[in-house]
């Protein structure tokens, strides 16, 4: 066996070890750039049925944790699916009933029935998801969520 020299041996151990790095990476950025992604069609979109709108009761909150929405019916008849996220920092809301607001526990940012910041540190109304009313059912796509600073009539949905 030959001798090689304790300079010639760390050359060779920080080539080695710079091969090894380098095709590490490239095995990681080939894998990023082929990821194959998911074609985005109609099946996509993602009903939830909440139920009959002869279900819900006018002036009323109903929680819809697995969809991650609270359905309003507004006294008018109108329905609002309001985010159960804070716009603060992303806590859960949680409905208190007795004062009729949304209340945050992380920070005690508290939103009206309608999403809209009653009481800082919340910098705009809780998001909405679009509402969608046929043959007597109330629907609600929680795929697209909508990012608001403050409560429009136009965010309503009436049967």
């Amino acid at each position: 066996m030959a001798n090689i020299g304790r300079r010639n041996f760390v050359k060779r151990l920080w080539a080695a070890l710079g091969i090894i790095a380098g095709a590490e990476l490239l095995i990681a950025f080939s894998g990023f750039f082929s990821a194959k992604r998911k074609p985005l069609t109609s099946d996509s979109q993602k009903l939830v049925e909440a139920g009959k709108v002869s279900d819900f009761q006018m002036n009323s909150v109903f929680p819809f944790r697995s969809g991650k929405f609270f359905l309003v019916r507004l006294s008018d008849g109108g329905f609002m699916a309001v985010s159960l996220k804070c716009t603060h920092l992303g806590c859960s809301v949680i409905w208190n009933d007795e004062k009729k607001t949304f209340v945050c526990p992380c920070h005690a940012s508290s939103f009206d029935q309608v999403g809209q910041v009653i009481s800082p540190p919340a910098p705009r109304a809780l998001d909405t998801y679009p509402v969608i009313i046929g043959e007597g059912k109330v629907m609600v796509d929680i795929t697209k969520s909508v990012r608001r600073k403050q409560f429009e009539s136009s965010q309503v949905t009436y049967a």
